[in-house]
């Protein structure tokens, strides 16, 4: 996928706003180890939950709980957008959930990606940056 310039510093400034929230107790969420892989190659290096390991809503919902804030940044497909639904009910009695940082990330690719791994194409665009 090609990258604009503008693009690929709008999703490093993105990283470096994740990053700069890691010490305020806040985690992030994610589907699996491929989302989780991408953001690392991004440069994010907070903490983040993989919803996969945990063996169901309740334990990551437990698990998650124990984070002042948790950003989910499930993918943008049918699926996706349920298990953010599901897992935002969920926490919302029991910590801060923040939606708001998924939606900036989809305005930021314009669309382009449905699923968080697909971030791993702007690697080396944001590499360049740096």
């Amino acid at each position: 996928m090609l990258v604009s310039a503008q693009e690929a510093a709008e999703v490093r400034d993105y990283i470096q706003r994740l990053n700069s929230a890691k010490n305020d107790g806040m985690a992030v969420a994610v589907e699996g180890r491929r989302d989780a892989d991408a953001l690392r190659r991004l440069g994010y290096e907070g903490t983040i939950l993989e919803f996969h390991r945990f063996g169901g809503l309740g334990n990551f919902v437990d698990h998650a709980a124990r984070y002042e804030s948790v950003v989910v940044l499930f993918d943008g497909d049918r699926k996706g957008r349920h298990l953010t639904g599901r897992v935002a009910r969920q926490l919302e009695r029991r910590t801060n959930v923040d939606l708001s940082l998924r939606r900036r990330l989809w305005k930021i690719t314009r669309g382009r990606i449905m699923f968080i791994e697909q971030l791993a194409c702007y690697e080396h665009a944001v590499m360049m940056l740096l």
